[in-house]
């Protein structure tokens, strides 16, 4: 191979790049485009254009110093604990919907005992129960954070158990005869099985808890949040902030979603390369 040849390789692979990211946004950016120039034509005051939006959005959130990283006082005091009580519900869903799930996916007779109650608490829409928890534990972090929980905890929960239920028992009766554990059944076959059930629910349960985190700091007592600082500015017919709140919200979930797919992706590479197989 020449040098020259070796030498283009990072430059096609760039371009290559360039062109699939190109492909991908094409029409998103067409569709931002004809509303800027619809909204500007319109002169609508209850929808402004996107770049209005946008400068809304630096005005309020990413126009201060370098050294707190562009974020203003208002950035701090709603996006923040927003995020800390969004990731604090995911985290607490994560840990409770694996191990139920996991413990009942390999308890088929309690699994089957258990589906009916199981589907009915699945079938509840989340946002029911934040009134719920709001006489149950008043208003404050621990019940959004508690409600954030019991909205996410389903699509994790059943599917780390349908995960679960699905290992091969071959490898678990091998791994019992050659005297494997049963902490080390769990952590070297029944996890790595299901993890792609697991990360499957994850992503689901990230847009619930999202909606649940607005939801809950939209309720009459909060004082700060993104649900907060929407609610507040309707009620003061602050539409560009209202527009402003929705984008980041769109912005927020698009961003956290793109950040647990690579998660996913390296988890799911390494737990393969473990198994001598690559993923398709």
């Amino acid at each position: 191979m020449s040098v020259a040849s070796a030498a283009s390789r990072p430059a096609l692979a760039a371009g290559r790049l360039a062109a699939v990211v190109a492909r991908r946004w094409a029409v998103a950016v067409a569709l931002v485009a004809a509303w800027e120039i619809v909204t500007r034509r319109r002169g609508d005051v209850f929808f402004p254009p996107p770049s209005a939006i946008v400068a809304r959005m630096h005005e309020l959130w990413f126009s201060g110093p370098a050294t707190r990283l562009w974020l203003t006082p208002a950035a701090t005091a709603d996006l923040l604990p927003s995020l800390g009580r969004m990731a604090a519900g995911l985290a607490g869903a994560l840990l409770a919907g694996v191990t139920l799930g996991v413990a009942l996916g390999r308890s088929p007779r309690t699994l089957a005992y258990l589906d009916p109650l199981l589907q009915f608490g699945r079938s509840v829409p989340p946002p029911t129960l934040v009134p719920v928890f709001v006489v149950l534990l008043h208003l404050g972090t621990t019940m959004q954070v508690t409600s954030i929980v019991s909205g996410a905890v389903w699509p994790i929960l059943l599917n780390a158990a349908d995960g679960a239920r699905s290992v091969d028992p071959v490898q678990t009766d091998t791994a019992r005869v050659f005297g494997l554990s049963a902490t080390d059944r769990l952590r070297t076959i029944i996890l790595p099985s299901a993890l792609p059930k697991i990360f499957a629910g994850l992503r689901l349960s990230l847009s619930l808890a999202l909606i649940l985190m607005v939801f809950s700091e939209m309720l009459p007592g909060t004082a700060n949040g993104i649900g907060f600082q929407l609610i507040d500015a309707q009620s003061r017919s602050d539409l560009p902030t209202t527009w402003a709140a929705v984008a980041l919200l769109g912005i927020l979930g698009y961003l956290l979603n793109t950040l647990l797919l690579g998660v996913e992706r390296r988890a799911l590479r390494g737990h393969d390369a473990t198994r001598g197989g690559e993923r398709p």
